[in-house]
């Protein structure tokens, strides 16, 4: 009797799925808006192959087409649905009061990030209440290598709680304040971040901001794994 192949093994694909998934990644990477004639083009198919994609993906609300002008953009599908997985629902709910608190106390703004792959995806985002502040938008995505948070979170265990200071890469006179957020196993599950602005208006100082982003991810670490162990 012959063994039906394995779906999950290499070498098996869904044609299908490859031009939804390339479609997707295509408009994730785009700024702007795109017709169809240039999403078959730069996914290298004909418009043809990719009409019912586009039309499905569009009544499935992954993507978003201007009755106008007929060009696609990326609708807020997936975010929602990453938002909704479980372990990052319930990361951004205990996070976020204690960042609005640290983002008070230091007068910065603040940002929290978990591990994607090869990336670095912003989850939450806090603004500065001061006049000035550096904002990163939640969903942003950077290279492990390219930053202090991707350090942190790159090596996940065996650290110390202390918040560390380094000089952004890509971004001149910011100051990346980092530290990070431990889940079950003392295992880091996301790293907590304030991008320090110093300028002459500056309410506190960097030592300062580096003390209050330590208790604040010890604070988030405490309260995840306190749920954790009650399963709230």
């Amino acid at each position: 009797m012959s063994k039906a192949p394995d779906s999950a093994a290499p070498g098996y694909s869904a044609p299908a799925l490859d031009k939804g998934l390339d479609i997707l990644e295509l408009l994730a990477e785009t700024s702007g808006s795109l017709s169809q004639s240039e999403i078959a083009e730069a996914t290298g198919r004909s418009t043809g192959q990719i009409f019912r994609v586009l039309s499905t993906l569009e009544r499935r609300g992954y993507i978003f087409r201007d009755r106008q002008s007929g060009l696609y953009v990326l609708a807020m599908k997936l975010f929602e649905l990453a938002h909704h997985h479980p372990p990052l629902r319930g990361l951004v709910s205990v996070a976020l009061p204690i960042m609005q608190n640290l983002a008070e106390a230091a007068r910065q703004s603040c940002n929290l990030a978990v591990l994607d792959g090869t990336e670095v995806r912003v989850i939450a985002q806090v603004e500065s209440p001061a006049d000035f502040g550096f904002r990163v938008r939640v969903g942003a995505g950077f290279d492990i290598a390219t930053t202090a948070t991707g350090g942190v979170l790159s090596s996940p265990a065996a650290q110390s709680p202390e918040a560390s200071m380094h000089a952004d890469t890509l971004q001149p006179g910011i100051t990346d304040v980092v530290a990070p957020v431990f889940g079950a196993n003392d295992i880091v599950v996301a790293a907590l971040t304030v991008p320090y602005v110093a300028t002459t208006f500056s309410e506190v100082d960097p030592e300062s901001v580096r003390l209050l982003a330590t208790a604040a991810a010890k604070e988030i670490s405490l309260l995840l794994n306190e749920e954790a162990v009650t399963g709230t």
